[in-house]
């Protein structure tokens, strides 16, 4: 009892915006009208999005791969990729991310403190992309002033982000010595933040290597291309006066809405967020939220069919991976009291 409530400090806030957010879309959306968009939508349109959402995935496994400088085989990293993805919608506190830092360990050779800090990496440049679209389809949605300055003012804080980081990876050592000065209070943070702060920086070394970093950023603006086409055709079929700018804004919501804090998946902020978008265009809840369900219907896909694959192939399952993950965090947890 004591580990479970222990355990729901973490979870419940989540929990509570989901379950707000999904009581929120049951009271505006009209099922019969959404039920009806459903069916008149165009499926040849939906056909070519969801071929686009098995190219994205398998774009993404490319961009990870990148970042792991080419070690791991691309269909041990492809396969890796989906089973992250399948283990984020279905368990708690995003440890698909853990999951396929783990799983990729275990038939790479390669360390997974080694690979964490790449998915760490990936993940502040997908903010990035995911920030920088939600400015620009800002211009389309909101006619305030001053709309342009914000924009402005968050570009700016990216570019400083990823400087800073370019700043750390050039002065390593330096970082690591002003880390190490400051956490002499605390030993358990110098001990684990110490591990993790190598690895980090060492990860960061894509930044100071030219054509790696650009390799890199070539494979992630191919994957945001794609998600943004993917998007589209699923809005045009929905949607036949939908334009295609309306889709940063949604793209960029969709990524904000599936990073805060919910149930597995992201189930109720990510179809509030992504019909939330397009009803700032539409005016219509009731089709917006099919948008949103086809888009999360996309995602089980995708991630089902190379995650299931991947799971298969290695004899696992999601129930094995969740008591081995929950293993490793128990260990950490052990080793932090210590």
């Amino acid at each position: 009892m004591s580990q479970f409530l222990k355990n729901s400090k973490r979870w419940l806030p989540g929990a509570l915006v989901s379950i707000a957010l999904i009581a929120a879309i049951l009271y505006f959306v009209d099922f019969q009208t959404m039920w009806n968009s459903i069916r008149a939508a165009d499926y040849r349109l939906l056909a070519g999005s969801v071929v686009l959402s098995f190219v994205w995935i398998g774009n993404r496994a490319k961009v990870w791969q990148t970042l792991l400088r080419d070690k791991p085989k691309y269909i041990d990293v492809l396969f890796a990729e989906g089973e992250g993805y399948l283990l984020n919608a279905f368990l708690p506190f995003r440890l698909g991310e853990i999951g396929r830092a783990f799983l990729l360990s275990r038939k790479s050779g390669m360390a997974f403190s080694e690979i964490l800090p790449t998915i760490v990496i990936e993940r502040v440049v997908d903010l990035v992309f995911s920030a920088a679209f939600l400015i620009l389809g800002l211009t389309y949605v909101s006619d305030t002033q001053g709309s342009e300055k914000i924009g402005y003012i968050v570009g700016g804080l990216m570019v400083f982000g990823i400087v800073l980081m370019y700043v750390l990876a050039r002065n390593r050592q330096w970082a690591l010595d002003v880390f190490h000065k400051f956490s002499k209070r605390w030993p358990v943070v110098q001990k684990l933040g110490g591990s993790f702060l190598e690895s980090f920086l060492d990860g960061l070394g894509v930044l100071t290597d030219g054509w790696l970093f650009l390799r890199f950023m070539f494979w992630m603006t191919l994957n945001y291309f794609v998600a943004l086409v993917a998007y589209y055709l699923m809005t045009l079929a929905f949607f036949p006066q939908a334009q295609p700018t309306w889709i940063f804004f949604v793209l960029g919501a969709a990524a904000f809405g599936g990073a805060i804090p919910a149930l597995p998946g992201g189930v109720g902020t990510f179809e509030g967020a992504v019909s939330g978008a397009l009803f700032m265009f539409t005016k219509d809840q009731s089709t917006s939220l099919a948008v949103a369900l086809t888009a999360r219907l996309y995602n089980y896909l995708n991630s089902g069919v190379i995650g299931g694959i991947g799971l298969m192939r290695e004899g696992q399952t999601l129930s094995g991976i969740y008591q081995q993950l929950m293993s490793l965090r128990n260990k950490e947890q052990a080793e932090e009291n210590e």
